[in-house]
């Protein structure tokens, strides 16, 4: 057996191990961090992404950047659910999130190089973090939900810098609107669930035009053109069944000898639609949603009762209505009593950029609210509902948890300071950590700085030395290009953007940090997707960008 090969792995696998496996897997992680990093920011630029149809994304979104990138390395495919945790969690801090993640792994690179093992980087940078949340949390303060303007600043903060700036009053406004109508209470927590706003998009005139609906909008039609196009004082009949005749259960045969026969059997059919119609028109309705199909014969007979009917509605969008007007969702003809009606005080039909679509508004304490967004094109009108999605997610956050923190770098200098006295305190190895943990917190304000033009040292040294005076909440004002108190120009952002962003960007970056052997199997030769060299991506371990 002696100089004889054992080989454990298949043939055309790969191996990294050591510091070779974990320089590769910081390189790729650090390209990802760095292709957002200039999109941070109010002066942020954005990125053209073209998929493999030729579609055209343009956005300044770290979450959607990452997610249309479509990137295969292994490592880099943690950063990137860095970023798309972070979009889950809150919806806003996305680059920031994968920025930092990068950042502190560039830092953990130094420190393997000065020979310190990663299992003490590890410890180090946990440490850090738990004492970065206790730091945080001691820089928040309270926002209660009937204060509309300094919720309005928070949507305003998450918008600014996106494509959909030029409308950041207007955006803002409406999204505080949207979220407060639907907040819930739960244990005695208030708790809102997004599902309830509903977003239509409609190309055509400017994003100004765009409006908050007190109500639904269905992307509906009424059922027949002689029906009402506008009902006032509406009573609306919610049915999950459909308005025509069942198809019977067995099989079954009818046999008919005679015209007379026929003619009966046509009767019949008509008189038990009718049947069906009147017990509609008994329950007082006049607006009626089916989520099923109404047959020719009831749209005739519900038109001569005067009645407004949609069909085919979706199982979501009824359930909305159901909150938005207070109507119970009926399965049973014989079951519609008068206490199922919801009311809406106008149902009508209009048309948007030459499409009919109706109007359910004047709901008594509508819990579903529609959004119509508006935009010249559909690039435009993505831009604006990817601000608008990060707005409503921070403002709900900023409800639920009651806490915000000063926005424009402010919190990463704090903690930056922060971590640095606490690094004092710390005795062996995991010190050097701390303090590299600080640093990264840095890139924040220093690529706040850089985006908008400006000299990062300079602009981080005035930072530090405004909060080393005890101003914790200045931060950089972009526009002036000077350091200012945050609080009092209103920049802010709920609490959970930064907790989250600590808490994500430190477990990926310790993951990341803690693997020193990287193996790649493929499958066999000549398989279905089998390809010599090891797994898409992996190739020699780098990563062009």
């Amino acid at each position: 057996m002696s100089g004889q090969p054992i080989f454990i792995l298949k043939e055309g696998s790969k191996r990294t191990r050591g510091r070779d496996a974990q320089s590769n897997n910081i390189m790729a992680a650090k390209a990802v961090a760095e292709a957002v990093r200039t999109t941070l920011g109010p002066k942020g630029m954005d990125k053209m992404l073209v998929d493999s149809m030729g579609d055209v994304t343009i956005t300044n979104d770290g979450a959607t950047i990452l997610k249309e990138m479509d990137i295969e390395h292994p490592a880099a495919k943690m950063i990137v659910e860095v970023s798309k945790t972070q979009d889950e969690e809150v919806g806003d801090g996305t680059t920031s999130a994968a920025v930092v993640a990068g950042e502190l792994l560039k830092k953990a690179e130094d420190l393997i190089e000065m020979e310190i093992h990663p299992t003490v980087i590890a410890s180090g940078y946990r440490l850090a973090a738990n004492k970065a949340i206790e730091i945080v949390n001691g820089l928040a303060k309270d926002v209660k939900i009937d204060d509309e303007k300094l919720l309005t600043s928070i949507a305003s903060t998450a918008i600014t810098g996106k494509g959909a700036e030029s409308a950041k009053a207007l955006l803002a406004g409406i999204s505080v609107k949207a979220v407060t109508s639907v907040v819930d209470e739960i244990g005695g927590k208030k708790v809102v669930d997004r599902e309830q706003i509903n977003v239509i998009k409609k190309v055509g005139g400017r994003v100004e035009d765009s409006e908050l609906i007190a109500g639904m909008i269905i992307d509906k039609e009424r059922v027949h053109p002689n029906m009402p196009e506008v009902v006032k004082d509406a009573k609306i009949l919610l049915l999950n069944e459909a308005i025509e005749l069942k198809n019977t259960e067995v099989d079954a045969e009818i046999s008919i000898t005679s015209p007379d026969q026929l003619q009966l059997f046509l009767d019949q059919e008509e008189k038990m639609i009718k049947d069906l119609v009147d017990k509609v028109g008994k329950s007082g309705a006049s607006v009626v949603f089916c989520q099923k199909g109404v047959d020719d014969m009831a749209q005739h007979f519900l038109t001569k009762l005067g009645l407004f009917v949609v069909r085919r509605v979706k199982k979501s969008d009824m359930e909305k209505l159901s909150r938005a007007t207070g109507a119970n969702l009926i399965s049973n003809f014989d079951e519609i009593s008068k206490e199922d009606l919801g009311y809406a005080a106008i149902v009508e039909e209009k048309k948007i950029s030459g499409e009919p679509m109706v109007f359910v508004t004047g709901c008594n304490n509508p819990k579903s609210v529609s959004i119509l967004l508006r935009g010249g094109t559909d690039h435009v009108i993505d831009s604006v509902e990817t601000a608008l999605e990060d707005a409503l997610r921070v403002v709900g956050v900023a409800i639920e948890d009651k806490k915000l923190v000063a926005g424009g770098g402010s919190p990463e200098v704090e903690l930056s300071l922060r971590l640095n006295e606490y690094a004092s305190t710390l005795e062996g190895r995991e010190q050097l950590a701390v303090r590299a943990y600080a640093e990264a917190f840095e890139i924040i304000p220093k690529t706040l700085a850089e985006n908008a033009g400006l000299d990062p040292i300079d602009m981080l040294m005035a930072l530090r030395s405004a909060h080393e005076k005890g101003m914790k909440t200045a931060g950089l004002d972009v526009f002036k290009g000077e350091v200012v108190d945050m609080w009092k120009e209103v920049v802010v952002e709920p609490l959970r953007v930064k907790t989250q962003v600590i808490n994500a960007a430190t477990e990926s970056a310790v993951m990341i940090l803690r693997i020193d052997d990287v193996i790649a199997t493929t499958k066999s030769q000549g398989a279905p997707g089998g390809a010599p060299g090891g797994m898409p991506g992996m190739g020699d371990m780098g990563m062009d960008m």
